[in-house]
């Protein structure tokens, strides 16, 4: 359809504003209202029970410590009464699979000693997998006859035994992220201003949360510092998130960083159990997400001294820079679509 032109103030002809679209109609959107809240409940239930429901150990890395010939019984009973639980590491005496313990290469370590197994847990990695396999390595003690010594090699901390604490700050940081992201878009700051707005407050994240969770609470006894950049990098790495896909594909991008963080990221964080009870690939994908990662990280600062943080680190720290990435680079081409035609194109423009 032709538009139509209007006459300027200098006499020339501007072409007319395009007309709105007009909104869908009534039926389609009372369709719409009315289907959008039990789809969002049914994937909301989906991604919080199917987990649940099937949290078990897929391929969880244990380790066997000791002589073949002491080990191979172990591990042959542990295989057939256990199809699947266990991905077996072999070490040659209990200080190697202490060792491997402490670095969180496994979540604990049976030891064939000659008056007995010992099994070595780390209840600061997952209390629940610290149950299970004094449960599952009991059983197979009992049935040999043989009675079984535990010793939990990295203990949870007084305070929070169950990590209880740790596993509801996940959500706290992920609705901070969200809360931060949306505050920077909503309010209209653009490139380095919305950049160091994010910055700042994921910073400012970070000490209130090690204030509340060590110095406070007591349920994280790692280094401090190094407590807070994990709880500020993990606000960072989902304010980022919301604030860049913002920038690029409008209020919308909110909507979506927000099912994405809280639908999914959430559940399938491990943060309450371990990321190898979870079903896959959903404990794989749940270590690709802020909230896994997050979760992962404040684990290895908070108990094990920073072992095995560097792949969580990774992720976040990737989250963080595309989303800081995608403010700058949504402000620069809105900046380029409003910008005017430059001087000479102007001058050399046919008149109308």
């Amino acid at each position: 359809m032709p538009t139509s032109s209007t006459a300027s103030p200098t006499g020339a002809a501007q072409p007319a504003q395009p007309a709105e679209a007009a909104p869908p109609p009534a039926g389609r959107r009372l369709l719409a209202a009315t289907l959008l809240a039990p789809a969002l409940a049914l994937l909301a239930l989906w991604a919080f029970a199917w987990p649940a429901a099937r949290t078990a150990p897929h391929d969880l890395p244990l380790g066997l410590a000791g002589p073949a010939a002491a080990t191979a019984p172990l591990e042959q009973r542990l295989r057939e009464g256990h199809e699947g639980a266990f991905r077996i590491h072999r070490y040659a005496d209990e200080a190697a699979a202490r060792e491997a313990v402490e670095d969180r290469t496994v979540y604990g370590a049976v030891v064939a000693a000659p008056d007995g197994p010992k099994l070595l847990t780390a209840s600061a990695a997952s209390p629940v997998v610290a149950q299970l396999l004094r449960r599952a390595v009991g059983e197979q003690a009992a049935a040999s006859g043989t009675p079984l010594r535990t010793e939990d090699v990295v203990a949870a901390p007084a305070a929070d035994p169950r990590g209880a604490t740790l596993t509801a700050s996940v959500l706290p940081l992920v609705m901070a992220g969200l809360a931060a992201g949306s505050a920077v878009t909503l309010l209209g700051l653009r490139g380095g201003r919305a950049a160091v707005a994010l910055t700042g407050a994921a910073g400012l994240v970070g000490l209130a949360a090690a204030t509340l969770a060590d110095s406070w609470l007591g349920v994280l006894d790692g280094n401090w510092w190094a407590e807070a950049g994990a709880f500020g990098l993990a606000t960072l790495a989902v304010a980022g998130a919301v604030a860049g896909a913002a920038a690029l594909a409008g209020r919308a991008g909110i909507a979506l960083v927000g099912a994405l963080m809280m639908l999914i990221g959430n559940p399938f964080s491990g943060a309450a159990t371990a990321p190898h009870l979870l079903p896959e690939p959903v404990g794989t994908l749940g270590q690709w997400l802020p909230p896994g990662a997050g979760a992962s990280l404040l684990r290895s600062v908070g108990y094990f001294g920073g072992a095995a943080a560097t792949g969580p680190l990774i992720t976040l720290a990737w989250w963080a820079a595309l989303g800081l990435a995608a403010v700058l680079l949504g402000t620069r081409l809105t900046s380029r679509a409003g910008s005017p035609a430059p001087a000479v194109e102007r001058e050399l423009a046919p008149a109308s």
